[in-house]
């Protein structure tokens, strides 16, 4: 049984700054991807940032030069770091792990930036 728990949302003032971690248990595989998700009311779940088990990292544009995505293999964890946050990145994040024989996503977590 695999589980992800993310933990590190909250209410942020523009400019400012949040950490965001999931921790992954059960057979998660040794090649697989985890990523972070978003999803602001009224829009669908969109792709935040992605990172393989080697270590390759994809970004959307918008968030490109302010966060950053990075793992910890032995802790099978997966953080985001979110600086220079801007009102329009409110949202649930969600962590997702996809691995071969499919994908699991965590109960999300609310990130809230005011202007």
């Amino acid at each position: 049984q695999v589980q992800l728990v993310e933990s590190g949302g909250g209410l942020v003032q523009a400019g400012g700054s949040l950490r965001l971690s999931c921790a992954a248990s059960g057979n998660i595989g040794s090649i697989n991807t985890m990523g972070w998700y978003r999803q602001a009311p009224g829009n669908q779940r969109d792709l935040v940032a992605t990172i393989s088990s080697a270590g390759s990292t994809n970004y959307v544009d918008s968030v490109k030069g302010r966060f950053t995505i990075s793992r910890d293999n032995a802790k099978n964890t997966v953080y985001l770091q979110m600086n220079s946050l801007k009102p329009e990145d409110t949202a649930v994040y969600y962590c997702k792990l996809a691995v071969t024989w499919g994908q699991y996503w965590g109960q999300g977590t609310q990130v809230t930036v005011s202007s």
